[in-house]
């Protein structure tokens, strides 16, 4: 008997990408969380249906949430029932996680924030970074590098 294939790891996984992240912070350490979802939201999480921009995670008596995503809920959710759709969610992380990421952001200009949502095994799971605030000229040199990276491949295609 033939095994099994592993499925490799593709961004087809991936739910939605905090862009705006990387361009306002230097994104110093990741970890991986996971989320306490209901189940409307699980459902709208597959149907693509969120936001991640302007969303932070606060560290509170020994456990993180997260505050400000918007999961937007279908229109066939039940009519009993009235979702809210910038809830706080609890993050899932080790005792250990949680202290590397509060002891982060008691530094001076540090804070932790959502970079995106993905699918693993079934489960919803949240990369959060350590992040340090960029000043406007670092954003400038940010977007002069990709400007020029996109030249030069541009060049290279071309011949």
């Amino acid at each position: 008997m033939a095994g099994k294939k592993k499925k490799k790891s593709t961004d087809s996984n991936t739910i939605v990408v905090n862009k705006k992240a990387r361009f306002d912070y230097f994104i110093e350490q990741t970890f991986e969380a996971g989320l306490v979802l209901e189940g409307w939201e699980v459902k709208s999480l597959r149907a693509g249906s969120v936001q991640l921009q302007d969303t932070y995670i606060l560290i509170k008596d020994g456990e993180a949430w997260l505050l400000g995503c918007v999961i937007n809920p279908l229109p066939t959710v039940s009519t009993h029932f009235t979702p809210d759709k910038t809830r706080t969610r609890k993050l899932l992380l080790h005792k250990e996680e949680i202290d590397k990421l509060a002891g982060a952001t008691e530094r001076k200009g540090m804070a932790v924030v959502a970079l995106r949502l993905y699918w693993k095994k079934g489960r919803v799971k949240l990369e959060i970074g350590t992040a340090k605030g960029k000043k406007a000229y670092d954003k400038r040199a940010t977007q002069k590098d990709r400007d020029w990276q996109r030249d030069k491949a541009r060049i290279m295609k071309t011949g």
